[in-house]
């Protein structure tokens, strides 16, 4: 079955420069190993990043070893929806791509926050599924 995003349409990808998602497909699709739920298509920021690598994730740092290129402010990444929502209760949150977020996301972080840092909806348009 088809992955939806937080709008209730099929998952749009992410992005593939760089790789992102925990299957490395340019998604934030999940499944059973995917314990970290990678479902928030984030644009990430500065603050976002030190934010995250104070909390001890760091996603900065080339891990060539691991495939992971290491992040920079202004690229899309998958990241852990409880992490998103870990640095949106710090006040740092970063954007949210809704049409590539998973509705899966809702499980760990608040569909209101999601929507709040939407950077591909108007803040007025329904969004019935959170």
């Amino acid at each position: 079955m088809a992955q939806r995003n937080l709008l209730g349409n099929p998952l749009e990808i992410c992005s593939i420069a760089p790789m992102t998602g925990f299957y490395r497909d340019g998604y934030a699709r999940t499944g059973p190993g995917d314990i970290g739920s990678h479902t928030v298509c984030a644009v990430l920021t500065s603050e976002f990043l030190e934010h995250q690598r104070s909390c001890g994730n760091d996603l900065v740092t080339p891990r060539p070893a691991l495939g992971f290129p290491g992040l920079k402010p202004g690229d899309r990444w998958a990241v852990c929806a409880s992490r998103w929502q870990q640095s949106f209760n710090a006040g740092v949150a970063c954007g949210v791509v809704l049409a590539a977020t998973n509705e899966a996301a809702l499980r760990l972080a608040d569909g209101t926050a999601l929507r709040f840092c939407a950077v591909d909806a108007p803040h007025d348009e329904d969004t019935s599924v959170m």
